[in-house]
């Protein structure tokens, strides 16, 4: 019997959340700007920071999700953690446009006006947040946001 050593990462919960809460209010402050109903203003910056914070853990903690959903490493492609990450950037693409355009079509009341550039910078920010974190934000960070 062979035994290989595997390199078990730490679970990062206190960086995903912090990098998760930055990446959600910068695009809730884009909402704030685009809605000006008060309701769905509220209920958007809820979901956008609740969404990003989500989608940061996921991407900061692609070996943790690899053991909770084994079979994504038999998918071609995702089993490379880039990749994966790549995907989750790219469903919040879709999801973070979708979201704008669908409410920007619902009479034109709401004032939505998510560009695509926006869009692709925040997913950008998702994908690339464990680089960020690693390279730039982890050295300036106090002790308790770095377990």
């Amino acid at each position: 019997m062979i035994l290989l050593a595997v390199e078990v990462q730490p679970l990062l919960i206190m960086p995903s959340l912090v990098m998760g809460l930055a990446i959600g209010i910068y695009e809730a402050i884009l909402l704030h700007r685009d809605v000006s109903v008060p309701t769905h203003r509220f209920g958007h910056m809820i979901h956008a920071i609740v969404f990003a914070i989500i989608a940061v853990f996921c991407t900061m903690n692609t070996g943790w999700l690899y053991s909770v959903i084994p079979d994504l490493e038999k998918i071609a492609y995702i089993n490379n953690e880039w990749v994966l990450r790549a995907a989750i950037g790219f469903i919040a693409l879709i999801k973070i446009h979708g979201v704008s355009a669908a409410i920007r079509g619902g009479g034109g009341a709401v004032g939505l006006k998510e560009t695509w550039f926006h869009s692709f910078f925040i997913s950008g920010l998702i994908v690339t947040a464990p680089l960020l974190w690693d390279n730039v934000i982890k050295n300036l960070a106090p002790e308790w946001m770095r377990r």
